[in-house]
Formats: C-alpha cells, sequence, structure tokens
C-alpha cells in the first residue's frame, strides 16, 4: 500500500472509518504509519506503553494474555490496539504477527485529533465496544 489514495480506500474497508468521505479519509491516511511485519514477529507485548492503534492491511494477527494464552486472531481488514486511545495504561495483551504481513498504525494524537474534526469516527469506535466478542481486546 504506497499511494495515499490505496490507504483512504483501505480506510474505507474498516468499519471504524466506512462512513467517512473521502477528504476525510485523504487526511487520515497521510498520518498512517506502514510496516512490514514477519510470521512470528512481536508487534507489541503486555505492559509495553500504549500509543498506537493498528489496522492489519495484509496478512493475520494473533492476540495472547500475559499467559500467552491465545484470546482471537485476526486478519484485514481489522484492528487492534485501539483501547491505548483511551487509557494510558500499558497493554494488558500481546500482539504476534501470524504470517508476513503489513501493519498501518495511528497514533493516540493523531487519531484524537481525526475524532475531534470527525465525530463519526468516536460513534464507530462504541459501536465496535459494543459488538465485540468478550475475549478480544
Amino acid at each position: 500500500m504506497k499511494s495515499l489514495i490505496e490507504k483512504a480506500l483501505f480506510l474505507k474497508k474498516l468499519r471504524l472509518f466506512n462512513e467517512l468521505e473521502l477528504e476525510s479519509l485523504l487526511a487520515i491516511a497521510e498520518k498512517l504509519h506502514e510496516d512490514e511485519y514477519d510470521a512470528g514477529e512481536k508487534i507489541f507485548v503486555v505492559g509495553q506503553v500504549a500509543n498506537r492503534i493498528y489496522l492489519i492491511g495484509a496478512g493475520s494477527v494473533q492476540l495472547f494474555d500475559e499467559r500467552m494464552k491465545l484470546l482471537t486472531e485476526l486478519a484485514a481488514p481489522d484492528y487492534f490496539g485501539d483501547e491505548a486511545i483511551f487509557n494510558e495504561n500499558p497493554r494488558a495483551y500481546s500482539a504476534v504477527c501470524k504470517t508476513d504481513g503489513i501493519l498501518l498504525s495511528l497514533s493516540r494524537s493523531h487519531l484524537l485529533s481525526t475524532i475531534s474534526e470527525c465525530p463519526s469516527v468516536a460513534v464507530s469506535l462504541l459501536q465496535s465496544y459494543a459488538h465485540r466478542q468478550p475475549c478480544r481486546h
């Protein structure tokens, strides 16, 4: 996902951003950081500072509790780490790539500015929490 338009179109696939206009999506896409991960690579671990939300552009990710018990598995296009936006607590779970993949991330400050500009993003986040599986973070 190299171009801004590709990133904006990807964002449109996520429930979190699917109601936004292209102009807003492009503004968010400009703030995304893109990284490639190898299968088995740790994204973050329990206790790490939580300051980014992660969007799965390609591949799959597994989330584990502090005892390394599998909580859930996610695949593109999904997201995780969104609890970092609402509190400053360290991560309560670990995230590991199950397959090679591409993750896009957005910092807390960028997401909060997006929410202030586009309140529908906050509504989407709340709706995702309401529909979330109990074991998913």
